[in-house]
């Protein structure tokens, strides 16, 4: 699933694994009669989602309505590359989470990750985010990869600031990503708010990156001046690229360069085609809720535990499992609205195709699709910017 807007919308790097931004769920789903389907209070979360310029004090809650049990809430955010869980606890009828007095840290991104259950035992997800207050005339860089994270040969250094940059180049300057061993490694500006750095080709395994913010003080735009003073590091684990020939319907696994299988699949119908080109896992769901009206289809679904997500793009393109259709649709059509499935089973299996794929994929893996009816997936949705060669790629560096 994407939205209607998907060929102008930018690209947006988030901290946090890359959460969900529309609506708290993700955006995707194949057509079939008799989906399940989930009231919009099914999972209520306040702040909004999306919402900007928390205070530090602000209420945060969770509930559910009568029916439903919330089975986990876990509130967190991600700040300099490092993740701190907020601490709550569930009312005893488990309808409500609330903090367990502890204040919300400021110029910080947090996300809600609520699973619940309905009265016949299914399980239910939803996804949020929002930023607390950054203190005036300062700005902050959101960004992942997480510190300390293991993440797959694709991994695109992403920083997302809170205010438009007019002094790039001296913003870019205070920003030193190093790799061991060593390569070559170039910015590319996606606006006045997004900088993105990567090496040539994708990252050898074993590659520990290095990322260093001198942003204390720096001048972003006139009057307004950074306040990260931090250097965080990843290591690059093995390598796995998966290609999906959307027009054979199958999807081909390879580790280190070695076939590990080929899985049937079913990618975007006619009227909802599935990007071309490459595209990098950014974040991870056991299970999440997919709604038709966060991405303009409507409603024409509203899934609330979709298993085995992953998501590929900021638009809403997504690897996942499906259980609602006839295993007979995976390797045989296409009928989703833009994502690739695979076949699995409500709750999820470890065994299933999804769930084989799912433990056996990094944030940071890539995917690419070919034989796709549709254009080229744009470099600033999601980590797309392999689809620009390396001169493209430098010739979007502030630093000339």
């Amino acid at each position: 699933m994407r939205q209607l807007t998907k060929r102008t919308r930018a690209g947006v790097a988030a901290t946090l694994v890359w959460a969900a931004l529309m609506a708290g769920t993700a955006g995707c789903d194949s057509f079939s009669d008799g989906k399940p389907r989930a009231p919009e209070d099914a999972i209520q979360v306040m702040p909004d989602d999306g919402a900007k310029n928390i205070g530090a004090r602000d209420k945060v809650e969770v509930r559910v309505p009568d029916g439903r049990r919330l089975e986990q809430v876990t509130v967190y955010s991600v700040m300099d590359g490092h993740r701190e869980v907020l601490p709550g606890s569930l009312s005893d009828d488990g309808r409500s989470w609330k903090p367990d007095g502890g204040r919300l840290g400021l110029a910080s991104e947090y996300s809600v990750d609520a699973v619940a259950s309905d009265g016949d035992g299914h399980t239910l997800a939803r996804h949020t985010t929002f930023t607390t207050f950054v203190p005036p005339h300062r700005f902050i860089g959101y960004f992942t990869p997480e510190n300390a994270s293991t993440v797959g040969t694709g991994m695109i250094v992403s920083f997302n600031f809170n205010r438009p940059v007019e002094n790039r180049a001296a913003v870019e300057r205070a920003i030193h990503v190093t790799a061991t061993p060593s390569v070559p490694v170039g910015g590319h500006w996606f606006g006045k708010s997004r900088l993105d750095f990567r090496p040539s080709a994708y990252w050898k395994p074993g590659t520990r990156v290095s990322v260093g913010m001198r942003l204390r003080d720096v001048q972003a735009a006139p009057g307004v001046y950074g306040i990260q003073q931090k250097t965080i590091g990843f290591t690059v684990g093995r390598s796995q690229v998966s290609l999906v020939d959307a027009a054979a319907h199958t999807m081909t696994v390879r580790r280190d360069g070695a076939v590990l299988t080929t899985l049937p699949v079913t990618a975007g119908a006619a009227k909802h085609t599935t990007y071309n080109g490459r595209m990098v896992v950014m974040e991870k769901h056991a299970v999440t809720r997919m709604n038709g009206r966060t991405v303009g289809f409507g409603g024409e679904y509203d899934i609330p535990d979709v298993p085995h997500a992953m998501r590929l793009t900021n638009s809403g393109t997504f690897l996942h499992g499906n259980y609602w259709a006839p295993a007979r649709t995976f390797g045989t059509s296409n009928t989703s609205h833009g994502c690739v499935g695979l076949r699995d089973v409500r709750g999820g299996s470890a065994s299933s195709p999804a769930g084989w794929l799912y433990d056996h994929t990094l944030i940071g893996d890539v995917v690419e699709v070919v034989n796709s009816p549709d254009t080229k997936v744009a470099p600033d949705n999601g980590l797309s910017g392999w689809n620009l060669d390396w001169a493209h790629w430098k010739s979007g560096s502030a630093l000339g």
